[in-house]
């Protein structure tokens, strides 16, 4: 294949690509052991053994409006990355979701000859599908997470191959929650509802007052209650800390470093913001409900160029393909509405047969192994 080791330059966009990327850097290195790997990556990626140049969190920005108030600095990081590429010469480059960022970076490299691939598909399906066309002009291959995924790139001729998830093949079918309740803390018999605004300030902000108000109207019909929320980072352990102050003064409420997976293993039902969390929530088998609101601008920019293109968003409801969980969005996200659906789903309970059943079959339908999955496509446009 090449004379040398084998160089990958990758660039993951925030946590979870940080967790992609640590894993296809281990696949990668089990068939190429002597491979390098630099690029831009979280501590993930940094323990797998990358060099990285800057943090990932500098890239996770989401949303149109957001995007453009970070623009200046996002510009001023992908022309520091061009050159540094450049000056390094990697074989093939892997950009990892974050795809306002790297699609541009994938498609400048590209024009200049090198092999490019993009894993985790940009949600096309959903808004902005004009980003497929781009796609194709800037990867040799798209990997997808989704089984869906890959028919919406068949009209522009671009190879998308589906590899699975990697968190159906890390997470068991099943889930110990009473280990789960003592590694937090958490007392061992009480029902447990876990509070997940979101994984960025400024998701935490718009849907945490909301989230915190309904789960204080949730406690006063179920007064002994208590409440699990992981925060990312040290900052959004504090307005989550807040929003509790405020919300849920003197109640049982605790404020997990991270550990979102225990944290959700260790309730009775879930709040979550879409994204990742609402996979992590499904995976895990706990009935929730799933609320979001877009900022104000990114909401018209959506509407004004009609830039969506589905009445679904969470990710459970895609997959199944039908409202396999209540979800809220924009202006249907109410203190009462997401009370009222919160405690239906506490009165449903986590071990529901038709719902354990419906969460087994799209478990298996994503665990393929998909580091060594992503890993072979990796390679194979080297080949």
């Amino acid at each position: 294949m090449i004379d040398r080791p084998l160089r990958v330059a990758l660039v993951a966009g925030e946590t979870s690509g940080d967790r992609l990327g640590a894993g296809l850097v281990k696949a990668i290195r089990a068939r190429e052991p002597a491979a390098e790997f630099v690029g831009v990556g979280g501590p993930a990626m940094q323990v797998a053994g990358v060099e990285t140049w800057f943090d990932a969190s500098e890239l996770a920005v989401m949303g149109l409006a957001e995007v453009i108030t970070h623009l200046p600095r996002l510009l001023r990081r992908r022309r520091q990355l061009l050159k540094r590429l450049q000056a390094t010469k990697p074989d093939v480059f892997v950009g990892i979701d974050a795809p306002d960022f790297n699609i541009p970076v994938e498609s400048r490299l590209h024009r200049a000859g090198m092999r490019t691939v993009h894993y985790v598909s940009p949600s096309v399906w959903a808004w902005r599908p004009g980003r497929a066309a781009k796609m194709a002009e800037a990867a040799d291959r798209v990997l997808c997470l989704l089984p869906f995924e890959p028919r919406f790139y068949e009209d522009y001729n671009l190879d998308a191959i589906f590899v699975g998830h990697p968190l159906a093949d890390q997470l068991p079918h099943r889930t110990d929650v009473a280990a789960a309740r003592s590694s937090l803390g958490l007392a061992p018999e009480r029902e447990t509802l876990a509070l997940l605004p979101g994984s960025r300030a400024s998701e935490v902000e718009r849907v945490g007052p909301v989230f915190f108000a309904a789960a204080g109207q949730v406690r006063e019909r179920r007064p002994d209650i208590q409440f699990v929320s992981p925060a990312a980072t040290p900052a959004l352990g504090q307005k989550i800390a807040q929003l509790r102050d405020q919300y849920l003064p003197g109640v049982g409420f605790t404020i997990v470093d991270g550990q979102s997976q225990q944290a959700i293993a260790a309730a009775d039902a879930v709040v979550v913001a879409s994204g990742t969390a609402t996979l992590e929530a499904l995976l895990l088998k706990r009935p929730m409900v799933v609320g979001y609101r877009v900022a104000p601008a990114t909401r018209w920019l959506l509407e004004r160029f009609k830039l969506l293109s589905i009445d679904r968003f969470a990710l459970p409801n895609l997959l199944s393909d039908q409202q396999l969980v209540p979800e809220l969005m924009q202006d249907k996200l109410t203190v009462e509405g997401l009370r009222d659906q919160t405690l239906i789903q506490l009165d449903r309970g986590r071990d529901d047969p038709q719902w354990l059943r419906q969460c087994d079959a799209i478990h298996d339908l994503l665990r393929c192994n998909a580091d060594e999955r992503a890993a072979e496509a990796v390679l194979g446009v080297l080949r």
